[in-house]
């Protein structure tokens, strides 16, 4: 079974569910300050399981592009990946545990679907804590759908595997439970576990950690029941109205349905090792690390710069991830002996085989193939000589730890990013001194990492009210560029903090500060005026007519939200907004600079 046949599949089950299939969102979350790339199914549905009604209704299914820029260094192993797709059905106050489980076994097991063999399926439940109990509800509902196969399914309230009946794990908070930091809804999860090695046998004692680690079980679903409210003492609070979050990782699950024990098995990764072999002459057998990570930040790269947000290699941001992601795969290329621009072949396929789902990659084809090249051929010319200034660093200094200084020449003046040379040192034995080489960073005015740091971790969306604030002065903000400056304008990319909001736009040349008065006073009029901002729910093609959009009228769904602020905005949008522009306060540019090449950036805070 291929990926398309998988996705295909899934969806079409949920459907049948009378679910909703709404179109992938943005690599980019949408004002979201917190992370920096979409990294997981729900995180471009936060609203709606804070509350927000989904145009679309209660019952939704999709398949979401994700990037996971934490998971970078453990590419390589037989699972991670930083590109993949998650596979997710959502019900938001309708149906919860008994609906969720049933059709979660009916779609891994039943013929009609993947068919999986239920006596290699294990799960896992909330084993409780002093703030909420054992989850029974869902080991009595796995119960009855082993019972329904004729297994008779054990609890390990302990998380070992002390017998051979044991199909459910009782795990903690960590593995098997969900919540926002901030507060707001959580709850116990339980997730899905195929057997990749059923010839071992019942392994007596070994832990389910254990059992995951060594890749015997494998994860292929997570189903997240959110039945809580955490207040803002802490306490929990039982929801009335609970949602369901579940997710499938779309290629994860592929190989295990193949028979396959590593992801990297599946046939889309096989085509890009095929490249790689005709383009270095080795075999992906004798350099499996190397491979695996060349095919990997090939396909993420080629998937960052494919969105509509059109992100560009730079030392900031979503573009920084970019630049490591292209250059670590370089580095790996020149040490398999590839010495020409490559990676743009491998994006190449990766553009056949997943264009059918994704149009934006064939859209944006040409802007992939200059990017990687640009960025390969800069990179290139500096590489070798990097190297061996590195190999000089090694060699002059006999103590364990590079100095952050020496960390930093190599950056400023060799383009290697400090998790190159980190990762360098530590095939050497050795370790980078990253606090000194922040401080250089900053002495120099150059990227502070250590406050990016957090963004590569991830996290969610932030809804405190500034932050709805800045959301709908982005759309003041868009409007006004607007009316004055042609209708031809649209958004490029959005980023709000709790501080300020950042919008990208097309615009031709620098903003002159006459023309940023003229946007600022214009704004600031609207604001003053006090209008109403209003929300209704309308088919896609009837929103197209009445707001254009900023990007592919495919990624919307068939029913949409359109804000409207009188006569002067009209947007589609997921929310949340204010009632009244008055709420906002005095808008006022801070800074207009250049994003990429036709785009401009503005600065704004509400005072």
């Amino acid at each position: 079974m291929t990926i398309s046949e998988l996705r295909s599949k899934y969806l079409e089950f949920f459907r049948q569910k009378k679910h909703a299939i709404i179109p992938s969102a943005s690599l980019i979350p949408e004002n979201d300050a917190t992370v920096l790339f979409t990294t997981a199914g729900m995180h471009p549905l936060v609203p709606y399981l804070l509350g927000e009604k989904h145009p679309s209704g209660q019952r939704l299914s999709d398949a979401q592009k994700c990037i996971r820029t934490g998971d970078i260094d453990d590419v390589g192993d037989n699972r991670h990946l930083t590109f993949f797709e998650m596979l997710g059905n959502w019900s938001f106050g309708d149906y919860f545990k008994k609906e969720a489980i049933e059709w979660s076994f009916e779609f891994l097991t039943s013929k009609k679907w993947l068919g999986l063999d239920p006596k290699r399926l294990y799960v896992s439940v909330f084993r409780g804590n002093e703030e909420a109990p054992l989850d029974e509800e869902s080991i009595n509902l796995w119960k009855k759908q082993f019972e329904s196969v004729g297994i008779d399914a054990a609890v390990a309230e302990d998380g070992v595997w002390k017998h051979e009946s044991v199909r459910i794990f009782a795990l903690g908070k960590d593995d098997n439970w969900w919540g926002l930091a901030s507060g707001g809804p959580c709850g116990p999860c339980t997730e899905m576990f195929y057997d990749t090695a059923p010839e071992r046998g019942f392994e007596k004692g070994k832990t389910h950690e254990q059992l995951v680690a060594d890749a015997r079980f494998f994860e292929v679903w997570n189903d997240v029941f959110m039945e809580y409210k955490r207040l803002p003492d802490g306490k929990l609070e039982k929801l009335t109205a609970p949602n369901v979050d579940t997710g499938m990782g779309l290629e994860r699950t592929t190989a295990v349905l193949n028979g396959e024990k590593e992801v990297f098995d599946i046939k889309e990764f096989q085509e890009l090792f095929a490249v790689i072999t005709e383009l270095s002459g080795k075999q992906y057998h004798d350099n499996q690390k190397a491979f695996r990570i060349i095919a990997d930040h090939a396909r993420a790269a080629t998937f960052i710069l494919g969105d509509e947000k059109a992100i560009e290699p730079s030392n900031v941001d979503q573009g920084y991830v970019l630049r490591r992601l292209i250059r670590r795969a370089v580095r790996y290329g020149k040490a398999l002996g590839i010495n020409e621009a490559f990676t743009f072949k491998l994006a190449e396929v990766v553009v056949n085989q997943m264009s059918g789902v994704y149009a934006e990659l064939k859209k944006n084809k040409e802007f992939i193939i200059t990017q990687l090249v640009r960025e390969e051929e800069k990179f290139s010319a500096t590489l070798e000589r990097g190297l061996g200034e590195f190999n000089k660093i090694i060699g002059k200094e006999k103590a364990a730890v590079i100095s952050g200084f020496d960390a930093f020449v190599l950056y400023s003046s060799y383009g290697f990013p400090l998790e190159m040379t980190s990762e360098l040192a530590k095939e050497r034995g050795r370790q980078v001194d990253e606090v000194a080489f922040n401080e250089e960073m900053q002495k120099h005015q150059a990227l502070s990492r250590a406050g990016a740091e957090q963004k590569f971790k991830g996290g969610l969306a932030d809804t405190s009210e500034q932050t709805v604030k800045y959301h709908t002065a982005t759309h003041l903000l868009l409007a006004a560029l607007r009316q004055l400056f042609g209708a031809e304008i649209y958004q490029k990319g959005s980023n709000i903090t709790t501080e300020r909001l950042r919008f990208d736009f097309n615009f031709p040349e620098k903003m002159t500060a006459d023309q940023l008065k003229q946007v600022e006073e214009l704004v600031n009029e609207k604001i003053k005026e006090n209008i109403p901002v209003e929300m209704t729910e309308m088919p896609k093609d009837e929103a197209l007519r009445i707001a254009k959009v900023s990007f592919d009228p495919a990624k919307y769904g068939d029913v949409v939200k359109v804000y409207r602020i009188g006569e002067f905005s009209a947007e589609l949008c997921g929310g949340p907004h204010v009632g009244r522009t008055g709420e906002l306060g005095r808008f006022k540019i801070v800074k207009e600079e250049a994003s990429s090449a036709g785009v401009r950036r503005i600065k704004a805070a509400l005072e």
